[in-house]
């Protein structure tokens, strides 16, 4: 499961999400102040527990490469 903590103000966020929407990958947006762990930066990308802070795509498609 893929989990995007954002900000409503938060341009990159955007951006990430529309990104996924365009790679065509599910995810949830969640509101960083309803995260389950500190968050400092945003946008966090959470792919089954690994989380990666900022619209960083080679980590992201990394990381769900190690999940496939």
């Amino acid at each position: 499961m893929i989990t995007v903590y954002t900000t409503p103000t938060c341009l990159y966020c955007h951006a990430l999400m529309d990104w996924l929407d365009h790679e065509g990958i599910e995810y949830q947006e969640v509101s960083a102040n309803d995260a389950p762990f500190p968050i400092t930066a945003v946008p966090v990308t959470d792919i089954n527990g690994q989380q990666i802070v900022g619209f960083d795509r080679a980590a992201i498609k990394k990381a769900l490469k190690e999940v496939a």
